[in-house]
């Protein structure tokens, strides 16, 4: 426990991140809990339970774990063609609703830091007719279905399509009720909406630095971001274009919550769905992918766990289970992150047994 304060104090006072907190659990209760750091550097909020972060790519596991609900039930075939359940699919060739879940469909992936819009025009917003040109412009496959691992946002964005179509109802309410409320959890822990109660933490991005020097070539930091604070310049409020591949806010309770239910027998899916969610992929040529449903794998301490990272312009993000150990962890900062940096590592190998 001391060498996980220290490590997190460390990032702390060294200025790698405003805020962060972090929860490491079993299937029924905390082992720890740890919020460090502001949430808001111009009012000095500090970060606490009830501190919600963007969490970006982690959100692919709430949609993995939809699709494969969905085929527990009967409603989709996993092997099936996309276009099956989604005759808008956009691309040709047999890609399968399994190749969309572990980015083995050949699809492109360009660069989505500019999919963003204000709150403000949420309600207004035409997700579809978004991504109905990003489609139009990026209309090559880069391999056969299969063929290779290649990791894409747009294919997650097809996996919302088609569970809409499927269930005849928005991704976001599917979520809502296939998920959080079986898992006790609120909208305010867990949820699509920028927070009304103000206990959203502010994202930054560190400046100077080599990304905020090239950031402004790709990303327009004018529309997008605010004025610095010392070593830091604030994200003004944002919520992404696309729900099923990023699109989640939600405090280290609400991750936490949604984790233990998806360990628990019985709760969100059956003990046998869930190996399938949980167990990597391998090409047609018979190689290893590192990827399951929706989910990286991996080992600490000799210890097989899942886990998918979420970053982009202002916040960072890692969630973790460990099956065989029935444990998990929540990571969320409010700085910028842009790769999986596997900070988990550094945080549970002084937890999980050895």
């Amino acid at each position: 426990m001391q060498q996980v304060d220290e490590r997190i104090d460390a990032w702390i006072r060294g200025v790698a991140t405003p805020g962060m907190a972090y929860v490491h659990f079993d299937g029924t209760k905390v082992i720890i809990e740890r919020y460090a750091g502001l949430a808001d550097i111009p009012t000095q909020r500090p970060v606490d339970a009830r501190t919600s972060f963007h969490g970006f790519s982690v959100t692919k596991t709430l949609t993995s774990l939809v699709v494969v609900q969905l085929a527990q039930a009967g409603r989709v075939d996993l092997d099936a063609p996309v276009r099956a359940y989604l005759p808008t699919m956009p691309y040709a060739g047999d890609i399968s609703v399994r190749h969309l879940l572990t980015h083995t469909g050949g699809l492109p992936n360009p660069l989505p830091l500019e999919w963003v819009h204000s709150p403000a025009d949420d309600g207004s917003f035409d997700s579809d007719g978004f991504f109905a040109a990003v489609f139009s412009k990026h209309a090559k496959v880069r391999s056969a279905p299969g063929e290779r691992f290649a990791y894409s946002n747009l294919g997650y964005v097809l996996l919302g399509q088609l569970i809409e179509r499927v269930t005849g109802s928005s991704f976001k309410d599917v979520i809502r009720h296939a998920v959080l409320r079986p898992a006790g959890i609120t909208e305010r822990e867990l949820g699509f909406t920028w927070p009304a109660d103000n206990m959203h933490a502010t994202g930054y991005l560190r400046a100077p630095s080599l990304l905020s020097l090239l950031l402004p070539f790709i990303f327009n930091t004018r529309r997008h971001l605010g004025v610095r604070t010392g070593r830091w310049r604030g994200f003004k409020p944002f919520l992404l274009n696309g729900a099923a591949y990023g699109g989640s806010l939600g405090s280290a309770v609400g991750y936490r919550k949604y984790l233990q239910a998806l360990l628990a027998d019985g709760g969100l899916v059956a003990p046998t769905w869930r190996e399938q969610l949980f167990t990597e992929g391998i090409t047609t040529s018979g190689k290893r992918t590192g990827m399951a449903m929706g989910w990286f794998t991996g080992s600490l301490n000799a210890h097989p766990f899942v886990s998918h990272a979420g970053g982009g312009g202002g916040y960072y993000a890692e969630i973790r289970l460990y099956p065989k150990l029935g444990r998990g962890s929540v990571a969320l900062f409010n700085r910028t992150g842009l790769r999986d940096e596997r900070l988990l590592d550094q945080l549970d190998r002084h937890l999980v047994p050895r």
